[in-house]
């Protein structure tokens, strides 16, 4: 059934994206910066409830329902193509940016189907459009966006069949809260948390995001892991597994990204670690923390892709990743350092900046349900980014021992999209109303109180104070971490090298034998065949009669029986 329908507003992202291979000049910008206003708007035309519906193979299929949850996620989503759009215009590849754009709409597109089918074709194209935007970095990016691939298929395995076992033993598509009581139901949990960076598989991300383009990884950080908090909120709320998930990931993304030397790859770190504190909000599962975590969803696209707006521009200007390598930039680019050092502080949930209105939430929540150990790990955490994210990434990148290096503030485009993000993030903080006013739950929380301020900020002052006390110890050497993934890609490298070798050998015993029988059959063919076989030789006339005589004969005797 087809209700009065807007147009889909995934399909203007994704149309744009098949056009923009085609376009030059003015309709190229007018793409990237155009279609996600208009799919922003058509987000807002979408009503609640089932808007698009219809019967396929005798299933319910709703690919365009709309409340508020779905509208918040969708909404970030289309700022987010469009602030990407805006920091890429001068990106002379186009297939990333079509493929980005792919990938930006089928986020909208998980965000606004209804059903279980519709999620996992979107949930699919998302990994298409991401594996292309990675290979378009490079060399090394398509050895990484292989890896990448390969968990992501993986992942897309896993829901694929949990999708199909649930709708076999509910006979429903429907796309709702579910609790983890039957097999297909962990199957399809397995699938979220791969997408959200969760334990085991973590380090698909630091591995495959650093190595996108300058503007590459600015798109990468916004769709899949958020896409996987807006799936997890809508399917598993409430899942106490996710708590301890959660806090897993907070711990793992500061320890190695206070270990890291590349800056985009603290930056990929801190993605994890940050998700982490939605994964947890979920696990807890009240209004509060549900509220939290979408709210920080919202908040960390904004000032992720601000902080690598900055990272990126940096990277575009020098071509230089590592700390080591770079510092003192300041001088010469400090617009750069300003948009870096406020998506820093909103990272750290510095008060009035974004992160404070939102991260409070769940730690809150945390409180409110007597959660205490869970509440003091969550504020340790707190600390830790702001150690590796709020201080880390601006001083050794822009402030610390002068590197020489004098470059210029990048293109306009790219410093117009770092101060757009920039003021989103000191709106927000200053005036979260806007923000709380779309979340999926009313809300009933004040940020800004002076006990919660004063706590955050002694938290902050201390963990600051405690960096420049070590800094020593946290200066970077021309070293790398190496992650869980050194496993399964140590592994997999000796058993591929194990099964050449061994495969090598079978396969020579194979071939001799087979050489061997051949030639045997041969040799029997020309005993026969040959000049002098038994079948060359001249036969007496008599004997040939006598065969032909006994062979009719028995033709004879067969017929008549």
């Amino acid at each position: 059934m087809i209700a009065s329908m807007p147009f889909p507003p995934a399909l203007v992202l994704i149309l744009a994206g098949l056009l923009l291979p085609f376009a030059r000049g003015n309709l190229r910008s007018v793409l990237l910066l155009g279609a996600p206003l208009v799919t922003l708007w058509l987000v807002w035309t979408v009503p609640d409830g089932a808007v698009w519906s219809f019967q396929f193979l005798g299933y319910q299929i709703t690919p365009l329902e709309g409340d508020a949850l779905s509208r918040l996620f969708a909404s970030i989503f289309a700022i987010m193509a469009f602030g990407g759009g805006l920091f890429a215009l001068n990106q002379d590849n186009t297939i990333e940016l079509a493929a980005a754009f792919f990938y930006a709409g089928s986020a909208v597109g998980v965000s606004l189907s209804g059903d279980l089918i519709s999620v996992f074709v979107y949930w699919e194209f998302m990994a298409v459009g991401s594996t292309i935007v990675i290979w378009s970095g490079g060399l090394l990016a398509q050895k990484a966006g292989m890896r990448y691939a390969a968990i992501h298929l993986l992942g897309g395995v896993l829901l694929m069949a949990g999708v199909a076992g649930e709708i076999a033993q509910t006979g429903s598509t429907t796309f709702e809260a579910m609790t983890l009581n039957s097999f297909p139901r962990y199957l399809i949990l397995a699938g979220f948390i791969i997408n959200a960076g969760a334990p085991p598989l973590s380090a698909w991300l630091p591995d495959a995001y650093p190595e996108a383009s300058w503007s590459g990884m600015v798109f990468l950080s916004a769709f899949t892991t958020k896409t996987a908090v807006y799936v997890l909120i809508r399917g598993f709320p409430g899942e106490e597994i996710l708590i301890f998930i959660g806090v897993y990931m907070i711990f793992y993304g500061i320890i190695y990204a206070i270990l890291e030397n590349d800056m985009r790859r603290i930056l990929a770190y801190s993605i994890v670690n940050q998700v982490g504190f939605m994964v947890t909000g979920i696990g807890i599962g009240t209004v509060m923390t549900l509220n939290g975590a979408a709210a920080h969803a919202f908040t960390h696209i904004i000032y992720k892709a601000l902080l690598l707006m900055s990272a990126g521009s940096v990277f575009y200007m020098t071509g230089k990743r590592k700390c080591t390598d770079l510092g003192g930039l300041f001088r010469t680019m400090p617009i750069t350092a300003t948009c870096g050092i406020i998506g820093a502080l909103s990272i750290s949930s510095f008060p009035l900046t974004s992160g404070f209105i939102s991260k409070s939430l769940i730690s809150q929540g945390a409180a409110d349900e007597h959660l205490m150990l869970i509440w003091m790990l969550l504020a340790a955490a707190s600390a830790g980014v702001f150690l590796h994210a709020g201080i880390k990434f601006p001083w050794f990148v822009f402030f610390q021992k002068d590197s020489g290096m004098r470059p210029k503030e990048p293109p306009w485009n790219m410093r117009a999209a770092m101060i757009f993000f920039s003021f989103l993030c000191i709106a927000l903080g200053v005036y979260p109303d806007p923000l709380y006013a779309i979340l999926p739950f009313e809300v009933d929380y004040v940020p800004y109180t002076t006990s919660h301020v004063v706590f955050q900020l002694q938290l902050l002052l201390f963990s600051g104070l405690a960096f420049f006390l070590l800094l020593g110890q946290l200066k970077r050497t021309l070293t790398i971490t190496l992650d869980f993934d050194w496993f399964y890609r140590g592994i997999g490298k000796v058993l591929a090298s194990e099964f050449d070798l061994k495969g090598a050998k079978v396969w020579a015993v194979f071939a001799e034998r087979i050489y061997r029988t051949v030639r045997r059959f041969t040799q029997e063919i020309y005993r026969h065949h040959g000049p002098q076989g038994i079948l060359a030789r001249t036969w007496p006339t008599g004997s040939m009669a006598f065969w032909t005589t006994l062979l009719l004969g028995a033709y004879l005797i067969a017929y008549y029986l």
